[in-house]
This record gives C-alpha cells, sequence and structure tokens, in this order.
C-alpha cells in the first residue's frame, strides 16, 4: 500500500530524509518513531503529495504519491489542524465529504463519530469540545471514503488516557478492516502494543525497522519460588526447563516463570543516543 524507495529531502543546507526506504503491506499497522527533527513529518508529507521529495519516490497503491490515485485511497490526519470553532461536528464531516467526494451521507458521518467516541455530539461545535474531542473529530474526518491506507502524525498527543484506548481500539478495527496504518507518534508504548511493524529514524535514516518483539532482546528469566523470585541473567526461553529441574532437585517450589526482555524504549535510546 504504501512504497518510499531511496527517499530524500533537503531544505537549504539540512537534509531532512537520506535514502529512505521501506513498505507498508496491506492491512500493517507500522509505527514510526524518532525524536524530533528525525524527519517524521516530512516523511509523511511527501506521503500525502504535500511535500515534495528531492530524490526517491513515493506510491501509494501503485500511484505516484501527491496523484488523483493516490489521494483517492489516502486518509491523513496532520499534527497541527484546525477546525472552525462555529461548525458543528457533523459539519466539519459533511464538508470533508464533499471534498474527499463521499456519497457515505448521515450513515457514514454517525458510523464514524461512533467509531472515534463521539457517538451523539454531531450538532456539537468544535469551540465547545476539549482538545482530545477535536483530536478524535480529526480521526473521523481521515477515515472518511473509507480509505485504504491512513497516515496519522501524532494522532494520540492531545488525549487523556482513555482518549488513547479508544485510539488503540480503533486502530485493531482498522487492522480487522485490511486497512494500511503509518503513525507517526512520540508515545512508546502506545506503538508496542498496538503496532506490527516499527521504524525508528533518526537524523532522517531509518535505523530500526522490525516488529516490537524484532527490536528488544531477551535478559533473563524470572522465576518464582517459595523464597522470592529469582533472576537467571542472560538466560534465554530453552533454558528455563532446566532451570526449573535443577531448583525442584534443589528442593525448592517453583510457582512461575516469567523471560525478561529489553523493552522498546531501552532499544530506542541505543539507537537515538
Amino acid at each position: 500500500m504504501l512504497a518510499v524507495a531511496s527517499l530524500r529531502k533537503r531544505y537549504g543546507a539540512t537534509e531532512a530524509l537520506r535514502g529512505v526506504s521501506f513498505e507498508v503491506g496491506p492491512g500493517e499497522l507500522v509505527g514510526l518513531l524518532g525524536p524530533n527533527g528525525a524527519g517524521k513529518s516530512t516523511l509523511t508529507k511527501i506521503a500525502c503529495g504535500l511535500v515534495r521529495p528531492s530524490a526517491g519516490s513515493v506510491t501509494v497503491a501503485g500511484a505516484p504519491a501527491g496523484s488523483e490515485p493516490a489521494r483517492r485511497v489516502l486518509g491523513y490526519l496532520a499534527e497541527l489542524f484546525r477546525f472552525p470553532g462555529w461548525c458543528t461536528a457533523g459539519e466539519v464531516l459533511v464538508l470533508h465529504q464533499r471534498l474527499a467526494g463521499s456519497d457515505g451521507g448521515a450513515s457514514e458521518r454517525a458510523e464514524l463519530l461512533e467509531l472515534v467516541g463521539l457517538g451523539g455530539e454531531d450538532a456539537r461545535r468544535v469551540e465547545t469540545m476539549s482538545k482530545g474531542m477535536q483530536q478524535r473529530l480529526g480521526l473521523a474526518q481521515a477515515l472518511i471514503g473509507s480509505p485504504r491506507l491512513l497516515l496519522l502524525d501524532e494522532p494520540t498527543s492531545a488525549l487523556d488516557p482513555a482518549g488513547r484506548r479508544t485510539v488503540r481500539d480503533l486502530l485493531g478495527e482498522l487492522r480487522r478492516r485490511g486497512v494500511s496504518v503509518l503513525v507517526n507518534t512520540h508515545l512508546l508504548s502506545e506503538v508496542e502494543h498496538t503496532c506490527d511493524r516499527v521504524l525508528i529514524l533518526h537524523h532522517g535514516e531509518v535505523l530500526a525497522d522490525g516488529s516490537p518483539a524484532e527490536l528488544t532482546r531477551p535478559r533473563g528469566d524470572a522465576v518464582e519460588i517459595a523464597g522470592g523470585t529469582r533472576i537467571f541473567e542472560g538466560a534465554a526461553r530453552e533454558d528455563a526447563p532446566r532451570i526449573v529441574a535443577e531448583l525442584v532437585a534443589a528442593g525448592e517450589q517453583v510457582y512461575s516463570v516469567e523471560l525478561l526482555r529489553s523493552t522498546l524504549e531501552e532499544r530506542y535510546l541505543e539507537v537515538v543516543t
């Protein structure tokens, strides 16, 4: 659904992207991580056709980024967006339905508001909404027309824990529907729990690419015995039966065994520092 090949972008003397290449498959949920200035938003805007690359290419469902066929299958939520305060939620969605050429009508609007946790709020004016509610309204407009690829730039930045849970549930539902998603975020815990793959971008280059499990690594076994928990540093999953057997042979009662892994945060910090 999204193919990025040798992508470069230069702003004057600053090279924001330095030969980035990756793909997002059908129904795949990919998290894009990186510090401020890593090139995440630039990459997302190029994929939308809002910024032109200096070199390389981006295609959406096989069509050049920014072309009409690419825009037709794409949904986008910018990091910084503004809806007119005097508009109601329903009016915002009507406008974007017209812009997207969607004929979903009132049923589409009601379904999307329900999906993002704003069911029954179609008559509420934007100026009376919290930042979190406006963020969820932004997600609803990005889903108009049933896009096959969704690009989300910091979609949970203004959300409280309940709102972030709503977005996690939404992303899971989109995965079930076969929608591809590229989400740019700073919240590592969200990525770790929701994404199929993670890209770590730093100084305009992809420094790590893999599933959350692939990017972390085993760091030992924790075994709960009668006297407490013993940590066997460096032990792997296949060492667990031997460790348990030795403890039982020594007269210990074993209650549980847990494989310890490094966190995505630890891996991220290794890459960017």
